[in-house]
């Protein structure tokens, strides 16, 4: 039988919720129910926002909830050498350009021509400048971003027909089974910036291929990334996982549960006297802990 592997990779920029617990406890029960390995991974890539004690929270809600994990952990900031790695495989195919527009910038493109020839469908298209321009922005010391080219990537791969995915839990309009992916719907995306010295599509690809990764099982609302980051899989030559995507949990306000919303924290529960098999009801989860 060939191994199940999977993981749970939040980020330490804030408390873990509700949501947090359903995600953990999804990844932790289907490794658990076949023998399998499960993984926590700390994705600690956002300098500005990650912090020490939020990654000591993760560590001591999860080991409240019952979960075990595999140690030692892998910290996304203790990588950066191998993200450098990929990018530079990219970049020396040809297949990177150097975005010097802002967020901003960007947007009111989109604004401004839904359909013209650098956005379609509110994605980013763009072009490398001239090599003139290129050096004069590169000397005034002016920031930029690494983009992935969809056109040089589609000419790389002869297209996207053969790119596909097996989603083994459901997308968000019941996608399932075998998936043609789509890296169109993401236009070029960034994989690097100055702020933050790899992208989160690139360095998940990047882990999940180094820690043998067979399931990634997560959220719905991830399920659009799995598109880009099947193209970098292929990209790169690193293997393809199945992917189980799940529903998401909603507040009482119908958004989903989100650390930008507040709410109820892991840690207020805790303080609260709600134990772990309580959280379990809460979340229609009904594996049993081990001991």
């Amino acid at each position: 039988m060939s191994p199940f592997i999977t993981r749970f990779a939040p980020s330490p920029t804030g408390r873990l919720h509700l949501g947090h617990a359903f995600a953990a406890l999804q990844a932790h029960d289907a490794a658990r129910a076949v023998d399998g390995r499960f993984l926590l991974r700390i994705e600690d890539i956002d300098r500005i926002r990650a912090r020490p004690a939020f990654e000591a929270a993760i560590y001591e809600d999860l080991a409240w909830l019952g979960l075990r994990w595999e140690t030692p952990v892998l910290r996304q900031s203790e990588r950066l050498p191998a993200y450098a790695c990929a990018l530079d495989t990219l970049a020396s195919r040809g297949l990177l350009y150097r975005c010097f527009k802002t967020r901003q910038e960007v947007l009111d493109e989109i604004g401004r021509a839904p359909h013209g020839p650098e956005v379609y469908g509110g994605v980013y298209r763009g072009e490398p400048l001239s090599m003139d321009e290129e050096s004069t922005r590169l000397a005034n010391g002016e920031p930029f971003a690494w983009r992935l080219s969809l056109k040089r990537a589609r000419e790389a791969l002869g297209g996207f027909d053969t790119l596909t995915f097996l989603e083994e839990g459901q997308g968000p309009d019941g996608e399932r089974g075998w998936i043609a992916a789509d890296p169109e719907q993401a236009g070029d995306v960034i994989l690097a910036r100055k702020d933050v010295g790899v992208a989160y599509h690139l360095a998940v690809v990047v882990d999940d291929a180094h820690q043998g990764v067979t399931h990634v099982i997560r959220g719905q609302d991830l399920f659009a990334a799995a598109h880009i980051q099947r193209l970098l899989q292929a990209l790169l030559g690193l293997p393809t996982p199945a992917y189980r995507h799940h529903r998401l949990l909603m507040g009482p306000d119908g958004k989903r549960l989100a650390k930008r919303h507040g709410g109820e924290t892991l840690s207020d529960l805790r303080a609260a006297g709600v134990t772990p098999a309580e959280v379990r009801a809460r979340v229609e989860l009904t594996y049993t802990i081990p001991s």
